[in-house]
């Protein structure tokens, strides 16, 4: 199997400007906040996962056909997509020139200037095939991904052991950096994979389940690793929820199969599992801003009432997304096999909201990007990214 985190993230309004890459409001001068951290899974990796010797190809995107929509050079880069991902658009709209360096490619520069100065405006964690429990993803990659508990601890010595370059040319500590700068979170779907997965196995099917216990053991990890980001000076958070995992591609195959399927045709058993998540992640989230951690600001992203919502509109306008159920890259009806260089590729991947049976297309990723940064209220809440990194609104 495929790495899987991020799939089936979708969202409601086609910016035909986002697919250029237009001026975001922080492109017009400095970026909206010094540094952006990525943390979580394949929809924000932009690279980290071509330095894991251990990992199969399954959860690596360091070939063809993935990229072919990448600028520059239409080439693979380690992104589990046709282009851009849910991070560089993200960055883009904050301002910066490009998504932050992938930190397994930092971990042997040679000279400590360069380390120093190239990740002055961030850094990107994030592992394909990663979750919220330390084990998720190594079976299914066939070795040891980046977990999300190593990720932070690789954030957290980092900021302890580096002073970074200021914008006035000046050495200042690493928290005081980080303290300014917004910390971006996507995590959580490739547990809801293995477990659902797990239980869709007929071997399995009387094996006693409780799925209270195993999302409220996800949201106490989730609440670990945002005390452990904030105590390395974390303040401001961006976090997007699992979506409705069971419509990807690959799992509406699994839902045909045992059928158990849904009212959008995926797999009803995923799918409630991603509904009852997020509001456990809201709730943990607003509690530790408001009792635990002082002058913690987040921003979260309700995924699973945007896939509703575009499910239920994809073909109106202004929506561009005419195949919302099938993989552009692969065979069949759901993405069947690698998506490699002898996979069968659509050619108008703008219309399709599935890249591969895990992942969404690079069109699918701007719109995301575009509702976190600037939506009204809809899909967002408390605030969006553009208010969080507010200079009224921080700390």
């Amino acid at each position: 199997m495929a790495s899987r985190g991020g799939a089936s993230v979708v969202l409601v309004v086609l910016c035909s400007s986002l697919l250029g890459f237009a001026p975001r409001p922080g492109a017009a001068g400095k970026p909206l906040v010094p540094a952006m951290f990525v943390f979580g899974d394949s929809l924000v990796d932009v690279g980290n996962n071509n330095h894991l010797a251990s990992v199969n190809d399954s959860c690596k995107a360091n070939y063809r056909p993935y990229g072919v929509d990448y600028h520059p050079g239409q080439s693979p880069t380690g992104r589990f997509s046709n282009g851009y991902n849910l991070a560089d658009h993200l960055a883009r709209w904050l301002g910066f020139a490009g998504s932050p360096p992938p930190f397994l490619s930092l971990a042997n520069a040679r000279a400590r200037h360069t380390r120093r100065t190239t990740v002055s405006t961030g850094i990107n964690f994030a592992s394909g095939g990663s979750g919220l429990l330390p084990t998720t993803g190594d079976s299914v990659c066939g070795g040891a991904v980046v977990s999300m508990a190593e990720q932070v601890g690789n954030f957290t010595s980092l900021v302890r052991t580096t002073t970074w370059e200021g914008s006035k040319r000046r050495e200042r500590t690493a928290p005081g950096l980080v303290s300014e700068s917004l910390v971006f979170i996507s995590v959580g779907s490739n547990d809801l994979f293995e477990y659902s997965d797990f239980f869709a196995d007929p071997k399995n099917r009387n094996v006693s389940r409780n799925d209270t216990a195993f999302l409220g053991g996800l949201v106490a990890l989730y609440a670990t690793y945002v005390k452990d980001l904030y105590a390395a000076g974390a303040t401001m958070f961006s976090v997007v929820s699992p979506s409705l995992v069971g419509c990807c591609p690959s799992q509406r195959k699994i839902a045909e199969d045992t059928h158990d399927v849904d009212g959008f045709g995926c797999l009803g058993t995923a799918n409630n599992l991603s509904r009852q998540l997020y509001p456990m992640i809201g709730s943990m989230l607003e509690s530790l801003s408001q009792d635990e951690l002082p002058g913690m600001k987040y921003s979260l992203g309700d995924a699973v009432a945007m896939a509703q919502w575009i499910f239920t509109h994809a073909s109106t306008p202004p929506n561009n997304f005419t195949t919302p159920d099938r993989a552009c890259c692969g065979s069949g009806d759901f993405g069947s096999g690698a998506c490699n260089s002898s996979a069968p590729l659509c050619p108008n991947r703008s219309s399709f909201f599935f890249w591969d049976r895990f992942h969404p297309t690079e069109t699918l990723a701007a719109v995301t990007a575009q509702q976190l940064f600037s939506d009204n209220g809809t899909f967002v809440h408390p605030i969006n990214v553009q208010q969080l990194v507010a200079p009224s609104s921080r700390p």
